[in-house]
């Protein structure tokens, strides 16, 4: 119980932080809403379906994953920000597990990206992305695993870096080459094979694989592009998420000793 308290209480206090920073918000939504809203339709209208597929529902599944991963990932940046005003040390230094600690970063800032998902979600409907009940009730709890997933990823990048600007410029590298190489916006089946090496060790996607998965399997009609098994993703998933938790709170809490 006092594990789970803890969690709550570290996931409750990012929330707020969210809450009260306006500029985030807007920042937050402003590039996925866009993306589903123009990128999509204006694929769509300049290639078809090619092949079947349509462009407008494949980019707006690919841009929901990619948010809700890469925002949780991103949000692993207060960690530093907590690190720089010693809250980080304080909080390590409580009678409760690290883990627990640490885990309730994740869960803050998961949370905090459901907005996000949901704000896109609407978007979609209005665009006229078909979207069944049973899809809508399916992609909740799977959006938000993937949002704890990304966490964890940041979690394990973050770990050893001192400051917040270091931290923006490591997530801009790491994270650009993810949007082409995890197929937010197009197929990656067919790559060469060098780019199909990179696309298997990249970790955002098996979170939109997955989110695709659960879609199209939900969604009665319409072509599903090709896609990886759900069961090889989750079990990609699952393994990925345990190492980058272990390992990236095993750094974390050896780099606030060492301080």
């Amino acid at each position: 119980m006092t594990g789970l308290s803890a969690v709550l209480a570290i996931a409750h206090r990012d929330f707020v932080k969210l809450l009260r920073d306006r500029l985030r918000i807007a920042a937050d939504f402003v590039l996925p809403l866009g993306l589903v809203a123009f990128l999509g339709p204006a694929l769509q209208a300049g290639f078809g379906a090619p092949g079947g597929l349509n462009l407008q529902t494949f980019i707006f599944t690919g841009v929901l994953a990619q948010t809700v991963w890469q925002s949780a990932a991103l949000g692993l940046v207060s960690l530093v920000s907590d690190r720089e005003t010693d809250f980080s040390q304080e909080i390590f230094v409580s009678p409760t597990s690290r883990y627990s600690i640490v885990f309730g970063k994740i869960l803050g800032e998961s949370l905090v990206a459901l907005p996000q998902a949901f704000a896109i979600v609407a978007v979609g409907l209005l665009l006229g992305v078909p979207m069944s009940p049973r899809a809508l009730g399916l992609l909740l709890p799977v959006v938000l695993a993937m949002a704890v997933f990304g966490g964890s990823f940041g979690l394990l990048v973050l770990s050893n870096i001192g400051t917040q600007r270091a931290a923006s410029q490591v997530f801009a590298f790491i994270m650009l080459p993810q949007f082409f190489l995890a197929g937010v916006f197009s197929p990656i089946h067919g790559l060469p094979w060098w780019l199909g090496i990179l696309s298997a060790i990249t970790p955002m996607r098996y979170a939109v694989d997955l989110v695709r998965n659960v879609y199209y399997a939900a969604q009665p009609g319409g072509a599903p592009p090709a896609m990886d098994p759900a069961g090889l993703d989750l079990a990609v998933i699952g393994v990925l998420f345990a190492a980058f938790l272990a390992v990236g709170t095993t750094l974390f809490v050896r780099a606030e000793r060492n301080r």
